[in-house]
């Protein structure tokens, strides 16, 4: 057995235990919910086991109190598939009055039919977190010399080393964050993403809400999907794409119920738009940008390997962007934040703004690398700060380019642009 890899979430879920009766960790299945959950869990209930799952339920229905009468923090993996045991738990919570009594973990969002079997909210007795696949701090790749919270601060100066070639961002591309694959032979590695997005076309797709749906199709629709990572195409968009591979008439309501279905299951995760207060009446694009939740489950999508990214820098780059997305949602959620995107009707455009309470927000870039890109993204980070009317809101506490190359991660002297490569970063 593996030995355990801390997650950023660990601090986040002993913070909601202390703060809540029950804590729910949702995200996609194989991001390591489970085993983050059950460091801390004092006894388990695994409904993913079906004979496990069906004794729970009668128990439930039996007696209650014995069914969830576990040593605390008891962990009830996979929830969502015995719903009635929300009210269960939300009445014991109240009858305890006590913290850290529950945690739920879950790799689908309920049904329609199963959310009418619960009564109650849950507010004020629950609280939520959403967990994704490994970054890379988290892996071990990135060495973590920048830290994104200090970066608020402002530093006149950083300066740090990175470890990390073309070649081996082209690799965790393709490797994804999944747990699981983290430490294994490369080849080995590779496979668990193909893996995954078999299960999800296979059959996950059509367990979460009873829907059957043609693996086929769910192919070519993630396929599109990854074709269009990290753009705000709209469902036209995609419809024209699969009618190319797609014999069958496709509405629009078809491929929403196939997106819906996809975000269910935490596959896809699109990004917000971002509404600042500008200094001139621009008007801002309000359409959410595309993102898979790894970058991994789109280049198995699209059957490609590392190999096949250097090759081609353009698809490297924007799946490389997914991979940015992906690490800066999982340290903005440490720092109660969030993570937006920026682009007005002129075309200017910014890939992430990292939004945290209080008002405090940082611009990002991102770019493989290389002066002319980075010169190019400072240019961009400039232009949108500059638009940004300071008397309504505060200015950026920092602008950054995020990068797949480069030796160093310093501060440019010129515009005081941040550059960090991926391999530097830390929450």
């Amino acid at each position: 057995m593996k030995d355990y890899k801390h997650r950023i979430m660990d601090a986040l879920l002993d913070r909601k235990l202390q703060a809540k009766g029950a804590v729910v960790i949702e995200g996609p299945k194989w991001c390591g919910k489970t085993t983050t959950a059950g460091e801390v869990a004092a006894s388990k209930v695994m409904l993913a086991r079906k004979d496990v799952k069906e004794q729970f339920r009668s128990l439930l229905e039996i007696d209650s109190d014995a069914a969830l009468g576990g040593e605390t923090p008891m962990l009830i993996d996979e929830w969502q598939t015995v719903p009635t045991l929300w009210d269960s738990v939300r009445c014991i919570v109240d009858e305890r009055q006590m913290t850290g009594q529950f945690i739920l973990t879950g790799s689908a969002v309920p049904d329609k039919e199963a959310e009418a079997e619960i009564e109650h909210s849950g507010t004020g007795r629950f609280a939520w977190l959403t967990m994704r696949p490994m970054t890379l701090f988290e892996s071990g790749e990135s060495n973590g010399s920048v830290s994104l919270s200090e970066l608020f601060l402002s530093p006149d100066k950083i300066l740090a080393k990175n470890d990390l070639k073309l070649k081996d961002i082209a690799f965790l591309i393709c490797r994804g964050g999944w747990p699981m694959a983290v430490g294994l032979a490369d080849d080995v590695a590779l496979e668990q993403a193909f893996d995954y997005y078999d299960a999800v076309t296979k059959e996950d797709i059509s367990k979460v809400d009873g829907v059957k749906r043609a693996s086929e199709r769910v192919k070519r629709l993630m396929r599109s999907y990854a074709r269009h990572q990290g753009t705000q195409a709209s469902i036209a968009t995609l419809r024209d794409d699969l009618k190319n591979n797609d014999s069958s008439t496709l509405d629009d309501s078809t491929i929403y119920a196939y997106l819906d279905a996809l975000r269910k299951i935490f596959v896809i995760e699109d990004m917000p738009a971002w509404n600042p207060n500008l200094r001139s009446k621009t008007a801002i694009r309000t359409a959410d940008t595309r993102y898979f939740v790894d970058p991994s489950i789109a280049t198995a999508a699209l059957e490609l390997g590392p190999a096949d990214l250097m090759h081609d820098l353009n698809t490297m780059g924007l799946l490389f962007e997914t991979l940015c997305v992906r690490d800066l949602r999982v340290f903005a959620e440490s720092l109660n934040g969030n993570v937006y995107h920026y682009r007005d009707k002129n075309g200017l455009e910014c890939d992430a703004v990292v939004h945290l309470r209080g008002g405090h927000y940082g611009l990002v870039e991102i770019k493989l690398g290389g002066k002319s890109l980075i010169d190019d993204g400072a240019a961009t980070l400039t232009a949108l700060s500059n638009q940004i009317d300071t008397t309504r809101m505060k200015a950026p506490a920092f602008k950054m380019i995020l990068t797949a190359t480069g030796d160093y991660a310093y501060r440019r002297p010129e515009d005081g642009v941040y550059v960090v490569p991926i391999g530097c970063l830390r929450p």
